[in-house]
């Protein structure tokens, strides 16, 4: 198994054995070439939740103790100019808001960290969830190569730190406590492809996501369904499945959904003994308006395919979006493509009415309205 797929294992495992997430942050800095990793998350009143390197802990600690998280502009900033990938903070700051940041000068630098990476989404439910790379004092800047890296790694820190984000970081002693903290519709999925244990917010979904003969999960739309096989299918077979968030489409008023899988690796199984994933569900738009940031941090699409797929939500056209680009039509073409086999939709109409409700962001406002 190369380098990502064993990382990748990593952090599945630490999503649901939180006590994990120190040694992964680790892991995570390691093979970025940095010198810390963090993953926070911030609520509606601006509280943090955080697990990070040791050697940055008392930074964090000092920071969301401090009222400068409410004047933090990296997560609102990089959202706004990166929401596709990992972006350096020079790369979203000014020179002079660089020199005058108040949060490099007053917790970054006394601890000898000098330059900073991350990414950052806003996750169904409102939360913005964060991932912060530093590098110490003395070293270079992130280059392009470890942020394209980074970017690889993107889908899986993802779901990862979402997951374990609605769990608040704090270990589950028992399956059912695990779906009872996550506060979503969730499963869990025997090896053999069986629903073992399932919550009662995932029972209210019927008859959109239902169990059917032989203790099957059945999903309402062809092409999530068909996703979702295949994914059993590649996780029975010991490997990992092409799509992993499986969209499924609005109807009669009732808003889109997402499915997140997530394979029980390893320490995990001590948890979810005899089960090969858990798979958890976010209602799109439950807070504010629903918007491309949920594509941009739950899909495992490429950056080039979300902003081809933003342009289809905003009702362009192929050509349209390859003039806005700057790209070839056939270029613009083969990212549709890709696309409709990611999302399980066949045609393109039946794209744009899955995309139809994730409309571009608009972010009014400052930071502290996270």
């Amino acid at each position: 198994m190369n380098a990502e797929g064993t990382l990748a294992d990593r952090l599945y495992e630490a999503a649901l054995v939180p006590e994990l997430w120190t040694e992964t942050c680790e892991r995570i800095a390691l093979e970025a070439g940095s010198s810390t990793a963090s993953i926070f998350t911030i609520d509606g009143s601006g509280n943090h939740r955080y697990v990070t390197t040791p050697n940055i802990a008392d930074a964090f600690a000092e920071f969301v103790r401090s009222e400068h998280r409410f004047n933090n502009v990296r997560p609102a900033r990089g959202m706004e100019r990166f929401p596709f990938s990992f972006a350096r903070e020079v790369d979203i700051m000014s020179g002079q808001e660089f020199e005058d940041d108040p949060i490099r000068r007053d917790f970054l630098l006394p601890h000898g960290m000098e330059w900073e990476a991350g990414w950052a989404f806003q996750e169904p439910t409102g939360h913005v969830v964060v991932i912060s790379m530093m590098r110490a004092k003395g070293m270079t800047h992130f280059s392009d190569e470890q942020l394209a890296h980074l970017n690889l790694l993107k889908p899986h820190l993802a779901r990862a730190a979402y997951i374990s984000s609605r769990l608040a970081f704090n270990e589950a002693r028992s399956m059912t406590e695990t779906l009872s903290m996550l506060g979503l519709p969730a499963a869990v999925i025997g090896d053999g492809g069986q629903i073992i244990a399932m919550n009662p917010e995932m029972e209210g979904l019927s008859p959109r996501i239902r169990t059917g003969a032989g203790d099957r999960l059945v999903l309402e739309g062809a092409g999530a369904a068909a996703l979702l096989d295949e994914a059993i299918e590649r996780y029975k077979a010991q490997s990992s499945p092409t799509v992993q968030s499986l969209p499924m489409a609005a109807r009669d008023g009732i808003p889109p959904l997402i499915l997140h899988l997530l394979p029980v690796r390893r320490a995990a199984r001590d948890i979810f003994s005899r089960s090969m994933a858990v798979l958890a569900v976010t209602q799109v738009g439950q807070v504010g308006p629903p918007d491309m940031r949920v594509l941009c941090g739950l899909f495992d699409l490429t950056p080039a395919e979300a902003r081809v797929a933003r342009g289809i939500a905003l009702a362009q056209t192929p050509e349209m979006i390859a003039t806005s680009l700057g790209i070839s039509l056939e270029t613009v073409r083969s990212h549709l493509k890709k696309i409709m086999l990611k999302t399980g939709t066949t045609r393109q109409a039946e794209l744009v009415l899955l995309l139809s409700g994730l409309n571009a962001p608009s972010f009014g406002g400052g930071p502290k309205d996270l």
